[in-house]
This record gives structure tokens, sequence and C-alpha cells, in this order.
């Protein structure tokens, strides 16, 4: 689960880290007060969406002026004015995609004045299963192209749970950064609170980009990307308040209600098919044949009948789907429940588009018979490369 900056500062601040003072707003109403109550002379105001690249983005709408998502005012006045230019406009940036995302929030922030500007992350390492950081004195900058050109000036490294953060890790991060004396110490005591901060609120990623040294010496955190372990939300109410529907695709917030792992794609062939890797599996070999999966869905190994008409319907309310692949080895997950599943849903929303049907495992026999007596138009398959060439087939039209 994702979350805006605005919220994150305050998660960061609950820790004791340093961020700057700021106010969201959602109105351009509200502009005038937050900025009068932070009191200037320079403020910052910042769309809240959840995506990167902001500063770099575009407006869709020309009323939005030519500016980017984050703008410098130097009067309350542009503070103003900014907002009303922003809100509720849709912003486009290397993150969104064409179809940019729309800002309902902005995030009006106390300027800073900076003298270097750094870089830190920290994210969960799943080779070794421990929580790494990413520093980089390139702060500001676009991370993946500074990997790309200059992959020396990243330095990365990981946390042993068994000790947890220790006093060399500071160290190394100072020395990384090239900050000393009383900067180094803070660097370590920065270190020390994000690192028990991300272990006790279960996040998945922290990125502070820009890490800034402000003119008269300290650290402060300018920016905060957090995203959180969906896995462990049910510790943390507090984390669940903070998220943002409107931010998130309709589909995935009617999949995560039924329990369902899945994640809208930009193809045109829908997928339902029990177990991660299988899935991946079967988003390959779809790609293999020329056509793009339009989601990813993995119904779990021990689903039931409504929960898998629950994932059809998901799958259907797509308008991009121009066919449907089922592909579920049955092992917990029994073949005719899935079956049963698939023409429940099928009688309520109707099939409109080609349906694949690959089943293997337990009780395939009843299952194959379920779907074959149902009278539905649906094209069988006998493994996952028949079934993938079939639906690839029907989408193009049987050519």
């Amino acid at each position: 689960m994702n979350i805006h900056e605005y919220q994150g500062k305050a998660v960061l601040k609950e820790f004791g880290l340093p961020v700057s003072k700021g106010r969201a707003i959602f109105s351009a109403d509200e502009a005038e007060a937050a900025a009068k109550e932070l009191g200037g002379p320079l403020w910052v105001v910042k769309s809240q969406i959840h995506a990167g690249g902001r500063g770099k983005g575009k407006f869709k709408e020309a009323a939005a002026g030519e500016k980017g998502g984050v703008r410098l005012a130097k009067s309350i006045d542009e503070v103003k004015k900014f907002a009303r230019e922003m809100l509720g406009n849709t912003l486009v940036t290397i993150q969104t995609g064409e179809a940019g995302k729309q800002v309902n929030r902005l995030y009006i922030e106390d300027g800073s004045d900076i003298e270097t500007e750094l870089y830190l992350s920290m994210l969960v390492d799943r080779a070794t299963g421990r929580v790494a950081f990413v520093v980089s004195t390139e702060g500001g900058m676009d991370i993946e192209a500074v990997a790309h050109d200059t992959p020396e000036k990243i330095h990365t490294f990981s946390v042993d749970p068994a000790t947890g953060i220790m006093p060399h890790h500071g160290r190394l991060v100072a020395k990384v950064l090239g900050l000393e004396g009383p900067l180094a110490k803070e660097a370590g005591d920065l270190v020390t609170k994000l690192y028990n901060g991300f272990i006790s609120k279960d996040m998945e990623m922290l990125e502070i980009n820009p890490l800034i040294v402000t003119t008269d010496g300290h650290l402060k955190c300018l920016d905060a990307k957090i995203s959180f372990d969906s896995n462990a939300l049910y510790k943390h109410p507090e984390i669940v308040a903070l998220r943002d529907l409107t931010e998130e695709d309709a589909k995935e917030i009617e999949a995560s209600k039924h329990d369902l792992a899945y994640i809208a794609l930009d193809g045109t062939i829908g997928c339902m098919v029990n177990g991660a890797g299988l899935a991946m599996a079967t988003l390959d070999i779809i790609k293999l044949y020329g056509e793009e999966p339009a989601n990813f869905l993995d119904v779990g190994g021990g689903a039931s009948e409504e929960k898998v008409t629950a994932a059809f319907k998901i799958i259907t309310a797509d308008p991009q789907v121009k066919g449907i692949l089922v592909n579920i080895f049955g092992g917990i997950m029994k073949c005719d429940v899935i079956a049963r599943g698939v023409i429940a849903a099928v009688k309520t929303v109707g099939l409109q588009v080609p349906l694949v049907v690959r089943l293997e495992g337990t009780n395939v026999e009843e299952g194959k018979k379920i779907i074959r007596e149902s009278g539905l138009n649906v094209i069988p398959a006998d493994d996952l490369d028949d079934a993938a060439q079939k639906i690839v087939s029907a989408v193009r039209g049987g050519k």
C-alpha cells in the first residue's frame, strides 16, 4: 500500500526525523490559510499523487500552466494561483504513463535553503531477506538514470536482522555521502531512526529523494515516498486509515475486498489463474504468442466458488479485455469449484468475449464435465501452450 508524501512525512516525524513544516490542502480556498500559517517567505506547492517525477511532470490542461507538479512560490498570491491551477487537473509524469493522475490534494511546505542534495532509500532485498540501504550523492535526480549511467555513484548494503542497525551503518552512510563532523553524527542518528521506523511499520520501501544538507549545516528529509507490506496491514490500522482509494485502480480495490491478488495491466487477454508462479508463466506465454495480458490475477489455492465468481466479474469489468484465459492446476483448489464459479459468473454478467479454459489436477474430469454440460460457448484446452495459442487466435478473430 502506498501513501502520499505528506502522510509519509508525518510517519517520519513520528520517529523524530527532520522534515519541513507543511500542510495538506484539498481545495484552492484552503491555500491562503495554509500559506499564512506556515509564514513563508518561500513556499513549495506540491501535487500529491502516487507517482514519482512530479517536478518534471506536465499537466494535460492548459489552465494548469507550463510548470510541473512541484512549484516554488514567492508570495501568498502565487500559492493561491498554483493551487487553483493544479487542483483537479491531470498530471503526467514518467511514472504515471500517458493517462496521468488527477491531482486531488496538494502539500504546501516551507521552503528550504539547500546546500547539497543527496539520495537515501531502504527496501526489502528479496535475495538476502534483509533490509537494504541504497545511498548516493546524486540526490534530486532520476536514480534509475544514475544507476544506468554512473552505477559507481550508488552504494548499497544490507542490515543483518540478528544485530539490527548498528553504529557502523551510520558511519558508512556518512562516509559514502561525504558527511563529516556534526553532519556525520546526524547521519548516524537518521539512519537508526529510519531503520527502526521501517521495521516497526512493516514498510516495503522508503525513499528520500532528496535528503538535503541545509545551508545552516543540518540534514532534512525533503521528500518521503513510502509503501507498506499489504500482508502486514492488519497490525497497523493507523496506516490503513491513510489509504487513498482515488489513487488506486477500481478493479484492484474490488479484488482486495475478496482477498484476490490482482494487478491491472495494459493488455487485452484477461487471466484467472491459481498460484503466483503459474500466473506469471501464463502471462509470459501470452506474450510469447504475440499478445499482452490484461491483468495478473491469482485466486489462491483455496478459493471458494464465490471468490472465483468475484474474480471473473472483475476481469469482465475491464473494457480492454477481448478474451479470457482460465488456467487452473488443481491441488488444494479443485477444478470443479473453478468450473462452477466460472459458470455462475458467466450467467450473472454474460459472456461477450472468447473464453478458453484449461483445467488440470484435482477433480479435473468433474470440472470438465460441468463446463461441457453448461451449454456455454467455452473453448477447452489440453495444456498451457494449447490454451495460450487458442486464446490468442480467438482474440485475433481466429486468424
